[in-house]
C-alpha cells in the first residue's frame, strides 16, 4: 500500500445516491464495503463528510438567513451524516468512532487530537463531524485541518467525477483530464478543487490531494495502492 494513513473527504451530496435529498442506505452500504477493503489491509482511515444533502449555510444565507446560524445548522447536518456513516461501517464490522468539533456528548466524542490518533493506531475508523466548529469555514477546510493534525499521508477527495478537468466534464464533452497537476497550476488555471482557504492550507503544509470517482467500486483500494486513478495534486 502506498499510503498508511489517509483522510477521506466525502460530500454530503454523495450520500443521496439517486435521491433528491437525504441519505440513501444502499449508497452508505457501498461506501462501507469499499472502506472495509482498505481497513482490512491495515490502512488507517479518517473521514470528513459534508452536510449538503441536508443543509448548506451558504444556501440559507442567500435566502436571507443569518449566515452564522445557517453554518451551525450545516455543522449539525454533518453530524447526522456522520452518525449514518458510522452505523453503516459498524454494520460492516468496522470499529468506528465519531468525533465532533461541537460538543454533543450524548451522541459523539469531542474532537481530541491525541485520542483520534490513538483510535487510528488501534485500527478504528474515525469520522470527524461538525466541520471546524466555526462558521464561515467549509468542510473542505475541516478536512485539510484534520488531515494535518492527525498527520495523514494524503487527502482523498471522493467525488462523482474521475479527476480534475480543465472544464466541467458533465457539461463539456471536450474537457481534458489532468493525471497530475501542481498546486500552483491549479491556482493559475482557476480550477475548482477545494475552496481557496482549504487548498492554500494544504499547499502550505505540502499535503497532497487526490481527486477520484468514489462511486466506482474498487477505486478507493486502487488509489491507496498507488494506481493511477483520478488526479493527484502535489507540490
Amino acid at each position: 500500500m502506498k499510503y498508511k494513513r489517509i483522510l477521506l473527504k466525502l460530500s454530503g451530496e454523495a450520500l443521496m445516491g439517486g435521491r433528491q435529498y437525504g441519505i440513501d442506505p444502499d449508497r452508505l452500504a457501498e461506501y462501507a464495503q469499499d472502506i472495509k477493503t482498505i481497513t482490512d489491509k491495515g490502512i488507517e482511515v479518517a473521514i470528513v463528510i459534508g452536510g449538503g444533502n441536508i443543509f448548506r449555510g451558504v444556501a440559507g444565507a442567500s435566502k436571507g438567513m443569518d449566515r452564522v446560524q445557517g453554518d451551525h445548522m450545516g455543522m449539525l447536518a454533518t453530524v447526522i451524516n456522520g452518525l449514518a456513516l458510522q452505523g453503516a461501517l459498524e454494520d460492516a464490522e468496522i470499529p468506528t468512532r465519531l468525533q465532533t468539533a461541537i460538543k454533543i456528548n450524548e451522541v459523539a466524542e469531542p474532537f481530541i487530537r491525541r485520542k483520534a490518533m490513538r483510535h487510528l493506531e488501534k485500527g478504528r475508523v474515525v469520522i470527524f463531524g461538525g466541520g471546524t466548529g466555526n462558521p464561515y469555514f467549509t468542510t473542505d477546510s475541516a478536512a485539510v485541518l484534520r488531515a494535518i493534525e492527525i498527520e495523514a499521508d494524503v487527502i482523498l477527495k471522493g467525488t462523482r467525477v474521475d479527476g480534475i478537468y480543465n472544464a466541467d466534464p458533465e457539461k463539456d464533452t471536450s474537457a481534458v483530464k489532468f493525471n497530475s497537476i501542481s498546486f500552483d497550476d491549479v491556482l493559475r488555471k482557476g480550477l475548482k478543487v477545494m475552496d481557496t482557504t482549504a487548498f492554500t492550507l494544504s499547499q502550505e503544509n505540502k499535503l497532497p490531494i487526490i481527486v477520484f470517482d468514489m462511486n466506482k467500486k474498487g477505486n478507493l483500494l486502487k488509489v491507496v495502492s498507488g494506481e493511477n486513478i483520478g488526479t493527484v495534486v502535489n507540490v
